[in-house]
């Protein structure tokens, strides 16, 4: 009886060390596979796996804040989902939407007054160089109304009832292209479910991703003109597996930056929001991305 019960209290010591010795195995790889949370400039930060939806990094994520051009996603987005669109349709651009722009010191598409524009071009306008001039134009185009003030007003109204219906609490729009009145605001978490609903259009996923195009456009004699633009977002030159979205900035916002990139199969998606410069809002996005792969 004896010798058994050595027998089994040796094997049970042997067993005993082989799981301590795993358990130490498995632990020191959990430590490996979990890499330091990043640091970043900018107030707020969001990133999430756009396959799963799972969060992967916050900071404020839920704090409103004002968003700059990175509004013009909804924008994008509002006349994406437009029934019966007709990208090809053409668009007459009017003397209000260049006032505007020059009234507001606005970015620019450059559209010249009496070009006929067709939506898609407009999308490109808006989303590359972050025109607010293509803004007012589809904004005019995609509202209902009898007058521009109503359908403007009408089209901001789409923005707003879109954000809802994402079940967004923390986002309100009060203008076409984030220059608003003091009351336009979104958060990082929020922004960046807008942009994750926005690229499921293979059309806004192809706009966004592209560095810089040409279009031909016709202009008000019947002839036509080549409109050069070139994005904004830095990032799809300097970022492997760059696939958007969005840049943002303002006296309010700071510089923004609503971000996604794609390796071996997994993207990962997420929002800076009121980073201090140009430059460390690239940089916390890379930091995010970074992290957001390495999870």
């Amino acid at each position: 009886m004896k010798r058994r019960y050595r027998a089994t209290a040796t094997a049970t010591v042997a067993l005993t060390a082989g799981a301590v010795l795993a358990g130490s195995a498995f632990a020191t790889q959990a430590q490996a596979a979990a890499p330091p949370k990043p640091t970043i400039v900018a107030k707020g930060g969001f990133v999430m796996n756009d396959g799963t939806g799972k969060t992967l990094f916050t900071k404020a994520a839920d704090t409103r804040r004002s968003t700059g051009s990175t509004t013009k996603i909804m924008t994008a987005k509002v006349v994406l989902s437009q029934k019966n669109l007709n990208l090809d349709s053409k668009v007459t651009i009017q003397k209000a939407y260049s006032d505007y722009i020059v009234s507001k010191g606005a970015s620019s598409a450059r559209l010249i007054v009496g070009d006929k524009v067709t939506v898609r071009q407009l999308l490109y306008g808006l989303m590359l160089p972050s025109g607010c001039d293509a803004a007012y134009a589809l904004a005019d185009k995609f509202g209902t109304g009898t007058t521009r003030a109503a359908r403007v007003k009408s089209f901001i109204g789409k923005m707003n009832t879109t954000a809802k219906s994402l079940g967004l609490q923390n986002t309100k729009f009060d203008s076409f292209d984030g220059i608003g009145s003091g009351n336009n605001y979104s958060t990082p978490r929020d922004l960046t479910k807008i942009a994750s609903s926005a690229m499921k259009s293979s059309t806004f996923r192809a706009i966004v991703k592209t560095k810089s195009t040409k279009q031909k456009v016709t202009t008000k004699s019947g002839g036509y003109r080549y409109m050069a633009w070139s994005n904004t977002n830095k990032m799809l030159s300097t970022y492997s597996g760059a696939i958007g979205v969005k840049t943002g900035s303002g006296p309010t916002a700071k510089y923004c930056l609503v971000f996604a990139a794609t390796r071996n199969g997994k993207t990962v998606i997420g929002t800076v929001l009121t980073s201090s410069s140009e430059a460390n809002r690239t940089a916390d996005a890379k930091k995010l991305m970074d992290y957001g792969f390495k999870l």
